[in-house]
């Protein structure tokens, strides 16, 4: 797969959701279902899109108990997603579990990719809230390394960890970011952020990005603009 922005679609309804996704004539953007929506209309609403067209992206986070994940998994391996993740902090066993659920009898699956932490968390917070005194950087490296031994395909991280990740795990191991506003927007509640351009500079394969496109004036402009940005101008 190629890079790609993937458009965070953090609608609570269909209706929402298609009317955002009708004002695309030309595009089938890459989609991410979070949590959101998929409670909110159930795995109909992945069928939907995928007849649309459009690459998904189920952004369900899993972390619980091994077995449980890996049940969990088998059933939304039978939705046809593109990618799907979970918490790295769920362990390796988990991971493995995990993987071994989304796998198919044919041996074909969706990428599985873990989250770090997420980008709404700082170092202070991690340390005091959930009494990790090491550096963020250091536990993100380390999650993103139990990952690759468990066998997925990438992690997601802020795009200022991407090139470090890649250091540590390859060059062919995803590096999925969220946490990307344009230069002249505003940060939201996001803390670890930086701009398409430079999250492609510092390595990131695809940027996640909800609101500067999804609540733009224009979100088919914001859209081309951030695809532009982040390929550099290469054709889209």
């Amino acid at each position: 797969m190629s890079k790609d922005v993937i458009i965070a679609c953090d609608f609570n309804s269909k209706k929402d959701l298609f009317a955002f996704l009708d004002q695309f004539t030309e595009e089938k953007p890459f989609l991410k279902i979070g949590m959101e929506l998929f409670y909110a209309e159930g795995p109909a609403i992945v069928k939907e899109i995928k007849a649309r067209g459009h690459k998904i992206f189920l952004d369900l986070k899993l972390h619980d108990i091994p077995n449980t994940v890996k049940k969990a998994m088998a059933v939304l391996s039978n939705l046809d997603v593109d990618l799907c993740n979970v918490h790295a902090a769920g362990t390796i066993s988990m991971m493995e579990a995990a993987l071994e659920g989304l796998t198919r009898p044919d041996g074909t699956r969706p990428l599985l990719i873990a989250v770090t932490q997420l980008t709404s968390t700082s170092e202070e917070r991690m340390q005091n809230d959930l009494l990790i005194n090491r550096s963020l950087n250091e536990v993100v490296l380390h999650y993103a390394a139990n990952t690759k031994i468990a066998g997925l395909d990438g992690v997601v991280c802020s795009p200022l960890e991407a090139g470090t990740v890649k250091e540590v795990c390859g060059k062919d191991f995803l590096t999925i970011t969220p946490g990307v506003r344009f230069a002249d927007g505003e940060a939201g509640d996001q803390v670890r952020i930086t701009t398409p351009a430079k999250a492609r500079e510092l390595g990131s394969d695809y940027i996640v990005v909800g609101r500067p496109i999804t609540q733009a004036d224009n979100p088919v402009a914001a859209y081309r603009r951030c695809m532009n940005e982040f390929l550099g101008g290469e054709t889209v």
